[in-house]
């Protein structure tokens, strides 16, 4: 019987960076014995990545609860950088990455200021730079003393990339690279947010920070920029109010 497969039409240099996150996942979960799965990559072939195909179902909570458990752990084994070796895509832009040992500096350079830099309202851009400037240093300090420790992120944790079959979870789409575990879980909270036993799963095994609810804000500001970028007008209130919690930092 031939194999069920999936294929998906894109930029070859985003499937080829696709296909570079789909195997540090697979590697590092199967190493650990992680019970969450990735597609099967069966080939990739100029614009075209044939993907086995995953027999979808509906999640009941108790597996929303597994996966949670299960992220968790992937989230717990320490890596010791952030940041990536190559650049990759979020969406349709460029992610860019360096490898570093500054989560802070990280951060605020290659997801914030280069998502800044991309924008084309050159008053808007001046006005978010500005903002940015006030509390670069402040920010870069304060993200550094509440990393706990690097994690393998999937990078575009939303719930159109998490699928489930009969039997487990399958982390789709990523976008990977190493820092802050709960990055991964800020941008779960977009878009609708996972359910709640998911969270209450993730949290019996790697609670989160105290000061989650405002890195959350900060850490989606990233992804609220890059939607700025890519679809205009409608998220710029979001950038607006990621832009002001910045002031919040301690």
């Amino acid at each position: 019987m031939t194999k069920a497969t999936f294929i998906k039409y894109g930029d070859p240099e985003a499937l080829r960076a696709e296909v570079d996150g789909l195997a540090a996942l697979k590697t590092l979960l199967k190493q650990h014995e992680i019970p969450i799965s990735t597609p099967d990559v069966l080939a990739l072939e100029g614009d075209a990545l044939t993907l086995g195909h995953i027999k979808q179902t509906q999640a009941d909570p108790n597996q929303w609860h597994a996966f949670g458990q299960a992220l968790a752990q992937m989230h717990l084994i320490e890596q010791p950088l952030c940041g990536w070796q190559d650049d990759n895509w979020i969406g349709l832009n460029l992610q860019k990455n360096v490898l570093c040992d500054d989560w802070g500096l990280f951060f605020v350079e290659h997801r914030l200021q280069t998502q800044i830099d991309w924008i084309k309202d050159p008053q808007q851009r001046s006005l978010f730079q500005q903002q940015l400037n006030k509390v670069r240093s402040r920010l870069i300090d304060w993200l550094n003393a509440h990393c706990r420790h690097f994690s393998l992120l999937h990078g575009d944790l939303w719930a159109g990339n998490v699928m489930f079959d009969s039997d487990q979870a399958f982390l789709i789409d990523p976008a990977v690279y190493w820092g802050d575990a709960e990055t991964d879980l800020a941008m779960t909270e977009l878009f609708g947010g996972f359910s709640k036993a998911f969270y209450q799963g993730y949290q019996s095994l790697n609670p989160l920070s105290p000061v989650y609810p405002l890195k959350r804000t900060i850490y989606n500001l990233y992804h609220q920029l890059n939607h700025y970028n890519l679809f205009g007008g409608g998220y710029l209130n979001n950038c607006l109010s990621g832009m002001s919690a910045l002031r919040n930092i301690s």
